[in-house]
């Protein structure tokens, strides 16, 4: 990341207990004891400080709760033995309860102040790996929007550039990440809402397979299942221990085990390769040059990749955006049940009444729409016979700037450019196979380009050994701090 005192970027890497170390590297300083968790702890709030005023990646924080966890963390004889990432700084998501928090989705209609009693499934699969949860990152409302620009809030900028979106609908997270406030955060994904922000923030973000974690508070009321949670970091070494911890808590016996992956498996593979979205947008000449070049680099190294057409029915693109419209429909509805009951449904934004609207207009499609949404798994499956991966862009074009995807905008306007923009990621969350960002390029506006790859239903495997390939070709994160010149109190 460029220098500090750059004021188009936000980066917070400087030579203190974190230092360049990514979350599995500051995990191991902690258990022997070369940095205590309450160094790292206050570290990690000096950089929340320095980030906050300029990318505005935080909703609720608990800086002080943590440094009281982290000074009882230092006075256990033996960290050897505890979690794996036992200490390491993180945030929540703010559409996932953690009790002792609000969970407000992003969202003027749910009321402020309000502290939930209970922490989600999900929420506490992940945080039994050891993390510090730090609070909760900012969202777009309900997670609907592809930018993190709240109307009733600031929105979440871009570190590498501060002019540009964080995405969404995890924005907060990756904005938190990128600038080196914590090394690790959640994100949780419903139509590309993990691998949007890891790709406009430089970050790897695995979608996982529909099933692979436990399932999130929303899922069982959906028609179909199209959320999953993850988390966005700088390394696949990070993501890939993620969830292989993740695995260790809670195995599904109805997926092959991914197991612990630490590189590049080494054999070739068939890979296809997608250059332009289904809906018929022309994916932009900076993302085309970069997943060519990526596709090239994959031949370099030994696999055989080849043009192949999109594997979905053509209808697919209106049938997410009536799948999407329901669910802005639901929430509209339900929003007391499903938030809180001080919900005001007058407070929600301009996407969601646009959504909610057009839902209304096609109700009566749905039957066949559902139909063919479940038909999508099955159709990726049979194209995917041949194949170990499909690499694709995660985006049809480069990062845009705070303003152009604003829930400000006029909903048909809006629309139009969030179809031609959150193009490609949402076939990996109706047919619950998995898919990963990787970032490959940075543009002259300073900011990461990435791309996509998709594998088999339950073969993350395969998609952490290709994003660990491509890694050592490209990696956004060269730091000007080095580590071992911190000074242990």
């Amino acid at each position: 990341m460029p220098a500090s005192d750059s004021p188009q970027t936000a980066n917070t890497f400087t030579n203190d207990a974190l230092g360049n170390s990514d979350a599995t590297a500051l995990a191991e300083r902690i258990r022997r004891r070369e940095v205590s968790v309450t160094e790292v702890t206050q570290a990690a709030i000096d950089r929340l400080h320095k980030a906050e005023p300029l990318v505005h990646g935080v909703v609720a924080e608990r800086y002080q709760q943590m440094l009281e966890a982290a000074a009882k963390l230092d006075r256990q004889p033996d960290l050897a033995n505890a979690p794996f990432f036992s200490g390491v700084p993180t945030f929540i998501k703010d559409n996932t309860n953690v009790a002792g928090l609000p969970t407000r989705q992003g969202s003027a209609a749910v009321p402020a102040g309000y502290l939930v009693k209970h922490t989600s499934p999900f929420a506490e699969q992940m945080l039994a790996q050891g993390y510090l949860c730090m609070g909760k990152t900012t969202m777009p409302e309900f997670g609907f929007n592809a930018s993190t620009e709240p109307v009733h809030d600031a929105p979440t900028r871009n570190p590498w550039n501060l002019a540009y979106s964080s995405g969404a609908s995890s924005g907060g997270a990756a904005a938190l990440v990128a600038s080196g406030a914590v090394p690790i955060a959640h994100a949780n994904d419903g139509g590309g809402s993990i691998r949007i922000p890891a790709a406009v923030c430089g970050l790897i973000g695995l979608k996982p397979s529909r099933g692979r974690v436990i399932e999130n508070d929303a899922s069982k009321s959906l028609p179909i299942d199209i959320l999953s949670d993850g988390v966005v970091t700088r390394t696949v070494r990070d993501t890939a221990n993620f969830i292989y911890e993740a695995e260790r808590y809670y195995r599904n016996p109805k997926l092959p085990v991914i197991g612990k992956v630490e590189g590049p498996s080494g054999k070739p593979m068939r890979i296809g390769f997608v250059i332009d979205s289904i809906n018929g947008h022309k994916t932009d000449d900076t993302t085309r040059q970069v997943v060519e070049a990526t596709a090239r680099r994959l031949e370099a190294q030994g696999h055989h990749v080849e043009p192949v057409d999109t594997p979905v029915n053509s209808s697919f693109p209106d049938d997410f955006a009536m799948y999407w419209g329901l669910l802005a429909f639901g929430m509209k509805l339900n929003g007391r049940k499903i938030t809180h009951p001080g919900f005001d449904k007058r407070q929600v934004d301009g996407l969601t009444q646009g959504l909610d609207k057009m839902f209304k207009r096609g109700f009566w499609k749905m039957p066949a729409v559902l139909w063919r949404l479940r038909r999508a798994r099955f159709e990726f499956a049979e194209a995917m016979s041949t194949y170990d991966a499909v690499l694709t862009p995660v985006l049809g074009h480069t990062t845009p700037k705070l303003g152009h995807l604003s829930s400000k905008v006029p909903f048909d306007i809006l629309f139009e450019r969030l179809t031609q923009y959150a193009n490609f990621s949402p076939l990996a969350n109706v047919t619950g196979t998995p898919a990963i960002s990787v970032p490959m390029a940075m543009t002259s506006e300073n900011l990461p380009v990435s791309v996509q790859l998709m594998s088999k239903f339950g073969d993350e495997r395969t998609l952490l050994e290709l994003a660990f390939a491509l890694e050592s070709k490209f990696s956004p994160w060269t730091f000007p701090v080095n580590t071992a010149e911190y000074s242990h109190a």
